[in-house]
């Protein structure tokens, strides 16, 4: 069966999962999701060599690194493409970008009472400088997978846009912001809870390599919604470091 390790540091969580599809068609997972602030790239390799040494698997016997892709931290997400690149390089392996909203939506879908057919999942975070990340998802029950509802945006929470019909809400944005958030008052559920985790990226990850979409390391890039023409210099040299570590740690794990 195919495994998946999977990346999440768009926020002040480090998240790292192993997993793969049992017969029965479930997800089996393990994570390690702590709050590091800054200082992801200190503790994504670690946790990572923890799971595989739990699973009493090589990084190499893994099918591909999945990595949350954002949008998020400009930081988080350079840590988390460069670790995911920096391994897949190391043990061969490709690479698959999730979106951290759509992984929010999964989270949202897992939730206790069960997300009905018809509603939607807007995804709403907290994006800093007053702002918020978000899109709406519909899962399809025929094709197995979320489609996208309103596309990706990042802006006043006021101006979040909304899907037809009735939605849930996912995502710190409706704590941060309150009844500024967009939809709040119309909103059936309010999941703030359902934030980035590598748990849900196994699961959307799962489902992509099946279909074939894995891509070449070296093809990974983040998911940016704001506009910035650079990286500071704290920034490529924490991507590059985090980057040489992984690919030193996959040379000694595969």
């Amino acid at each position: 069966m195919s495994w998946i390790l999977a990346v999440e540091t768009s926020t002040e969580w480090c998240s790292v999962a192993l997993g793969r599809a049992t017969a029965d068609g479930a997800v089996e997972s393990w994570s390690r999701h702590d709050h590091t602030g800054a200082r992801s790239s200190a503790r994504v390799l670690p946790a990572a060599g923890e799971l595989l040494a739990e699973a009493g698997i090589a990084l190499a016997d893994c099918s591909a690194i999945a990595f949350g892709a954002g949008p998020g931290s400009f930081t988080g997400l350079r840590t988390a493409c460069g670790v995911a690149q920096g391994l897949a390089f190391g043990a061969g392996l490709p690479v698959i970008p999730v979106n951290t909203l759509m992984a929010c939506a999964e989270s949202a879908r897992g939730a206790t009472p069960a997300l009905p057919p018809e509603v939607s999942v807007l995804v709403a975070l907290d994006a800093r400088m007053d702002e918020a990340y978000s899109a709406a998802f519909r899962w399809d029950a025929a094709a197995h997978e979320w489609t996208t509802e309103t596309r990706m945006q990042v802006g006043p929470p006021e101006t979040v846009a909304l899907p037809a019909g009735e939605f849930w809400v996912a995502g710190n944005a409706a704590t941060v912001f309150g009844e500024r958030l967009a939809g709040l008052a119309r909103a059936a559920r309010v999941l703030p809870e359902a934030m980035p985790h590598a748990q849900p990226l196994v699961a959307i990850a799962l489902r992509a390599l099946a279909r074939g979409e894995a891509i070449d390391a070296a093809l990974a890039m983040p998911i940016y919604l704001r506009d910035k023409v650079a990286q500071t210099i704290e920034e490529r040299e924490a991507a590059a470091a985090a980057k040489a570590a992984a690919q030193g740690a996959a040379r000694s794990t595969s």
